[in-house]
């Protein structure tokens, strides 16, 4: 079922490929999230019994409580007092004015005559200059206004007496102002002045309450409030006031609790409430679930490499992903359950290690990072921030650290020593978390995080394990795990190899030794080549005996047949054991080399011997059928080949014959073309030359004899 799935899909190109699985993974992505960032709400009204223990989801600022706060601080603030110096010399004055006005006036009034008469119409125009004189001070000072009567009293005083009282209450006057009086003081400095005032014999009591109501009423603030600096302290008393503020699970009412009017409106301020729906975790959402998609699409868009390895590199990301997601919700589904971090759980590698294996590096890098960011915001606490920083740097490290591990090795017990490590790096940043978070824990917690660290790290490299064969089948992958499966003797084909055809086998022991060195001196897999020269001439065992190296000095059957079959039987060897390959289901890298490791080279011992039969011959009757070489894997096998046969039948191999004779292939078949097909460049096939003749020299070393 999925090979019709996978052609179709292959079929597509590339661009509209990538958009429409990215697209649809991003859908998905956004289904299995949303219920994580989908805030709860409760449909609550005042005065009603709470039917849970709410906690709030978020921190907010208090607006209403802070400003309460705030004008209670406002309230607390003493008003600020400013003395003033000339408050007390400025009433000395005005008292000095009265009575030096009267005293004026009264002298005026001698000058218009001595008789009863004359006096009692001189006082009422005396009083009138009086009022005159005294008309700019009662505006300034209401309270001054004198009566008639008063001023009559006064008048009739004596200059002498009127300069005594004069003195007296300037004094007295004086003396109070010269000290702070506030307006709560007023009442006390007024009865002390009138106290001082009726102590004094100098006054007639004729004029005693007349004095007495200029007395009270020269009494005034010396020290008043000072508004701007009042309102200064004021305003920076409110600054001081820290923002109320409800913090992320902090609990606004607990289950069995009346929610009153207070508790109502944190419940709305916090948006607790289901009449407070709110558009924006979906559009964060949204979002966030955009920016992993941008970053998987420019990464494949970048990644300069063939169409058909981008396609399935690609299927292999998402679906890992889509999976990991999936793991992430059911861990938030149980986790609401347990009091501890349950997503420390999560297998921290699993990802990297996966897309390693079976794409490369450079996309587990950038799996591990929003692999991460995704987890920190799935696996989050129900009041938790925006995203669970710790569960997100946890799987971040977990993962660098499985890639620095991991190499370029995909044996199991690398893997296995790779999650070791993980589970060491787990436990040291949970150890770093415990510490940070300054809480007490008790054995039990302990126990868990530190059995959720190494289970973490076990876990990835068990689901690695695990997962391999199925992604190997669906994607038709070749990891080194299989290749290492493959190589085992015990595999069927190649115990047919062994018993049908030793010399085969041991000359493509041989080939393997030779590709492996040489593959891995410039970089490329040696392993294939190791698996695929094993294999590589599966085909001999349909006809074994007509192949030199399975003949052990019997008779040649070639002797007897013309030089056109012994040439199909022996080209045929090369797709017979592509036949044989896929039949048996295996590789198709495999299956490659099987097919191409001939290229399309001549068969020359064959067209040498049919020309000298007399025949007219095309060599290109005498040529396999190819492909050649595709990949640098492919190419050296083929030279491996053909080295090993080579050297095998050398009588006396020296370092010298063995290079040139290494140089001389290796030159043929890059002159017929056989390199054209693959990325194989000169600097590489000295390197190959040279690792080869290392390889050999140490095979056909020169041994001590020893004696009879």
């Amino acid at each position: 079922m999925l090979q019709p799935i996978r052609r179709f899909l292959f079929s597509l190109k590339f661009n509209f490929l990538s958009l429409f699985l990215i697209g649809l993974s991003a859908i998905l992505l956004f289904s299995l999230m949303y219920g994580s960032v989908k805030k709860e709400t409760y449909e609550l009204e005042s005065l009603q019994i709470s039917p849970d223990t709410i906690r709030s989801i978020k921190t907010v600022e208090d607006t209403v409580k802070t400003e309460q706060d705030r004008e209670r601080a406002a309230l607390e603030v003493p008003p600020v007092y400013q003395f003033s110096d000339d408050v007390g010399p400025n009433r000395q004055a005005i008292a000095t004015s009265i009575f030096d006005f009267l005293i004026d006036v009264k002298e005026m009034g001698k000058t218009k005559g001595d008789t009863n008469e004359t006096e009692a119409l001189d006082r009422k125009e005396q009083i009138k200059e009086m009022r005159e004189r005294l008309k700019n001070l009662e505006k300034k000072e209401p309270g001054l206004r004198l009566s008639d009567e008063a001023i009559s009293n006064l008048l009739e005083q004596k200059t002498d007496v009127l300069q005594d009282v004069q003195q007296i209450i300037s004094t007295i006057i004086g003396e109070e102002l010269s000290k702070p009086v506030r307006a709560s003081d007023l009442s006390a400095v007024r009865y002390e002045v009138e106290r001082q005032i009726r102590l004094s014999d100098k006054i007639p009591p004729a004029i005693l309450q007349s004095v007495l109501t200029i007395g009270r009423l020269l009494v005034v603030e010396t020290e008043t409030i000072n508004e701007e600096a009042t309102q200064a302290g004021i305003e920076q008393a409110k600054a001081a006031v820290e923002p109320t503020r409800i913090l992320q699970g902090q609990v606004i009412v607990r289950e069995g609790q009346m929610i009153d009017r207070e508790i109502y409106r944190q419940l709305e301020l916090t948006g607790l409430l289901t009449n407070q729906s709110t558009v924006k975790p979906f559009a964060g959402l949204s979002l966030f679930v955009l920016f992993i998609s941008a970053i998987i699409f420019m990464h494949f868009n970048t990644w300069r490499k063939e169409s058909s390895v981008k396609k399935k590199a690609l299927l292999i990301v998402l679906t890992i992903f889509l999976l990991l997601v999936v793991l992430m919700k059911l861990l938030a589904l149980i986790e609401k359950d347990f009091d501890v971090l349950l997503a420390f759980l999560f297998p921290t590698a699993l990802a990297p290690m996966l897309v390693k294996l079976l794409t490369n590096e450079r996309l587990a890098i950038m799996m591990t990072i929003i692999t991460a960011a995704t987890a920190g915001v799935m696996l989050q606490e129900g009041y938790a921030a925006i995203i669970q920083m710790e569960v997100a740097l946890y799987i971040l490290f977990g993962g660098i650290v499985s890639l620095y591990l991991l190499g370029n090795g995909g044996r199991r017990s690398n893997i296995l020593r790779t999650s070791a490590g993980v589970a060491a790096s787990n436990m040291l940043f949970i150890a770093f978390y415990l510490l940070m978070t300054q809480s007490s824990y008790d054995m039990s917690e302990l126990a868990f995080y530190v059995i959720a660290a190494i289970a973490s790290g076990i876990l990835s490299g068990a689901l690695t394990i695990g997962l391999m064969p199925f992604f190997e089948s669906a994607f038709g992958l070749l990891s080194d795990m299989r290749l290492i499966e493959l190589s085992n003797p015990n595999h069927p084909l190649l115990k047919k190899v062994l018993t049908e055809t030793p010399g085969t086998y041991h000359h493509s022991v041989m080939v393997a030794n030779l590709s492996d060195a040489a593959c891995e001196a410039i970089g490329a897999n040696g392993l294939l080549a190791r698996v695929g020269s094993y294999y590589h001439d599966i085909g001999k065992s349909v006809r074994p005996g007509f192949f030199i190296e399975n003949q052990h000095g019997g008779k040649n059957p070639h002797d007897a047949l013309p030089p056109e079959k012994s040439r199909d039987i022996i080209i045929a060897h090369a797709e017979d054991g592509a036949k044989i390959l896929e039949k048996h289901k295996m590789p198709a890298e495999i299956i490659d080399i099987a097919r191409q490791h001939h290229g399309t080279s001549t068969l020359k011992y064959f067209y040498v011997k049919a020309k000298e039969s007399g025949k007219d011959v095309v060599e290109e009757e005498f040529r396999y059928a190819g492909p050649k070489p595709q990949t640098k894997e492919v190419a050296i096998i083929s030279i491996a080949d053909s080295v090993e046969a080579a050297v095998r039948s050398m009588k006396e191999p020296t370092p010298q014959k063995i290079a040139g004779l290494v140089r001389a292939i290796v030159n043929d078949k890059l002159k017929d073309g056989q390199f054209d097909e693959c990325d194989i460049s000169m600097k590489e096939l000295k390197l190959v030359e040279k690792v080869i003749c290392e390889t050999l020299n140490g095979t056909f070393h020169n041994r001590i004899e020893y004696p009879e």
